[in-house]
């Protein structure tokens, strides 16, 4: 008996050991889910031919290259993005997630891929030049957005003169048509926006924070976060990122 159990534990620990890199092959060489709201033009969005493009896609399309993986980005409403990383449907997310303390409480994050900062959005003959000339005018941000958190902020979260809209392209719209003295949302998108009407010109308060875009795994998916990071830091260092913010910015990508 007393043999029996030792031939018996031998076999758990063999099978064990030969078990463990079988199951790490599976899991390099299986496809990962990467979910991204193609809402957020440019980051991604759909094109005409309802493909997902955009700067976010072309960052992680890179990143997977370069660390041999496996990727299929799936349009997912950012409403539920978190739930589909907590449920396990999908892997990853990269869809402008900004890296803050209380989302680290939950989430792992990469390195910053992106460095985003507020900007404003005035009509081409305004004097308007900082956050504090915008004081009594009519302002339009996403609603509960970094924007609005901003400009509740400086100008009171009950003001009536802050207005708030479900998405980008809504306060942009509202600004161009003389709803609103100006719109604050984050830098890439508004002035992504902006160049796309004639009408618009874009401020720049240094006054507000530098925030970093980060792409987020589970909490503890180490072995993920490591390969993302040094995908990260390899397009960075042969020329690849500059290309793709170049791509989708219109210049090179100057460090703050």
């Amino acid at each position: 008996m007393h043999i029996s159990r030792r031939f018996f534990a031998f076999g758990l620990g063999l099978a064990a050991a030969l078990s463990a890199p079988l199951a790490a092959q599976a899991q390099q060489g299986r496809e990962l889910v990467v979910a991204s709201s193609a809402t957020y033009a440019p980051f991604a969005f759909e094109n005409k031919d309802k493909q997902i493009v955009g700067f976010d896609i072309d960052i992680i399309n890179a990143v997977a290259k370069k660390q041999a993986l496996k990727i299929k980005v799936v349009n997912t409403p950012f409403s539920g993005i978190f739930a589909a990383l907590n449920n396990g449907d999908v892997d990853l997310v990269i869809s402008g997630v900004t890296i803050n303390d209380k989302r680290r409480q939950s989430y792992d994050f990469t390195e910053p891929y992106f460095a985003a900062q507020q900007l404003i959005a005035v009509p081409k003959a305004s004097t308007m030049a900082a956050l504090k000339d915008l004081a009594g005018k009519k302002i339009a941000v996403v609603n509960a957005s970094t924007a609005d958190d901003v400009a509740s902020r400086e100008f009171g979260k009950t003001s009536p003169n802050i207005r708030r809209f479900e998405s980008t392209p809504l306060i942009i719209s509202e600004v161009a048509g003389g709803g609103v003295d100006a719109a604050i949302g984050d830098n890439g998108v508004i002035a992504y926006r902006v160049a796309q009407n004639p009408a618009l010109k874009t401020v720049e308060d240094r006054g507000f924070p530098v925030e970093g875009f980060g792409i987020v795994v589970k909490k503890g998916d180490k072995a993920l976060l490591d390969k993302l990071n040094a995908g990260l830091a390899a397009v960075r260092a042969d020329g690849s990122y500059n290309e793709i913010y170049k791509k989708w910015f219109g210049k090179d990508y100057q460090p703050r």
